[in-house]
């Protein structure tokens, strides 16, 4: 690929410059973008952009590669920097980055570029873009949706991180023949970013939900009822928060907090998983035993219920409890469920044990409650 520029509506790619530096410098410095670009030089220095502008990208493309700044089309301010690395020529693939400054952000910046830069490389003979991003990166993973890329896995301790130790990536793919246009979400995004009926309000789990999450599933009446029956620690716990969003943005399941609408009180956490391509998905959910017995449960089960029918289009919904969890049952019979059977042994249990699993489920085309 040579270094000739690249005009979109939104963005221009061009060859970095000398007078890029001070924007360069702005760029890398911010917080964001270090914690994400663990292999920039922190703290990052003139000296340092001065060398990425006369060495580092020209080296780029030199290698089989690019590295182009994302300007203004209107002022040709800097923006931003996008380009391709670990070109692999006898594959026919490359890896495409980029980071975006903090003046630039929330323009669609990222997506216009990646997807400029994609259609080059794609004429250019290359069939496969891999786009890496950190599994807590949410922002990136939107943009490699926005730009057709379709997630493949995560790539376990695929990253180094700055002072020590290793992280996982989320790997997300583009080939040279798929459809134009945004990859599909099978769990789109929460209207205005939450569920309600003016008692409960759900919305997406997140890092910041770590020690309620870690409260409720530390709570003994919550153990007895998981499977199996044992207390996460609580790095579980962090990774699974950290990690939520980049499932739903996957289409895996989509994990909420339970809230009360009023006071905003932590009330306890609710799950879709998703079954592709079954249209169907399994729900679960966990309260807080201080909110035990005010309907709070069946009122996020009918929530969820409702969002997974009108707004995923599931078929089919269904949930498993124990035996014994008769609480558990009346809430998903008020939902609307209905019970469907008894799955003998299918559940660890303690000490090597195995539990039945009463099954409850709920079609689209079932009657309203």
């Amino acid at each position: 690929m040579t270094p000739g520029s690249i005009e979109t509506a939104d963005v221009r790619l061009r060859p970095f410059r000398p007078d890029d530096v001070a924007d360069i410098v702005a760029g890398c410095a911010d917080p964001l973008v270090q914690r994400y670009l663990d292999g920039l030089p922190s703290p990052y220095t003139e000296a340092d952009a001065r060398w990425w502008v006369t060495e580092g990208a020209p080296a780029a493309f030199a290698t089989g590669g690019a590295a182009y700044a994302i300007a203004d089309p209107g002022d040709d301010r800097l923006l931003g920097t996008v380009g391709l690395s670990h070109a692999m020529p006898q594959r026919a693939q490359a890896e495409i980055g980029y980071w975006v400054a903090p003046w630039a952000r929330g323009r669609g910046v990222a997506t216009a570029a990646t997807r400029a830069l994609a259609r080059r490389a794609f004429a250019t003979g290359v069939a496969r873009l891999e786009l890496v991003t950190h599994v807590e990166n949410t922002a990136s993973q939107r943009v490699a949706l926005a730009a057709g890329f379709q997630p493949e896995g995560v790539r376990r301790s695929g990253g180094p991180v700055r002072g020590g130790g290793r992280r996982d990536l989320t790997v997300w793919v583009r080939l040279a023949d798929d459809p134009p246009g945004p990859s599909p979400r099978p769990l789109p995004d929460l209207p205005d970013g939450r569920l309600t009926d003016g008692v409960v309000v759900l919305r997406p789990l997140g890092p910041d939900d770590a020690d309620d999450m870690y409260r409720l599933h530390s709570a003994p009446e919550v153990v007895a009822s998981m499977v199996p029956p044992e207390r996460p620690t609580r790095d579980d716990v962090d990774r699974r928060c950290a990690g939520a969003q980049s499932q739903w943005l996957v289409g895996r399941s989509a994990a909420m907090v339970i809230r009360d609408a009023a006071t905003d009180e932590f009330v306890g956490g609710c799950t879709l998983i998703h079954e592709q391509p079954a249209s169907q998905a399994m729900i679960g959910y966990s309260l807080l035993p201080a909110w035990y017995g005010r309907g709070y449960a069946t009122r996020a089960v009918r929530l969820l219920t409702r969002w997974g029918f009108d707004r995923v289009g599931l078929a089919r919904l269904w949930a498993g409890t124990l035996p014994e969890n008769l609480a558990s049952q009346r809430v998903l019979q008020k939902a609307g469920f209905r019970r469907e059977g008894l799955l003998r042994g299918r559940l660890p249990a303690s000490e090597g044990t195995r539990a039945d699993s009463t099954v409850y489920g709920l079609l689209r085309t079932d009657p309203a409650d």
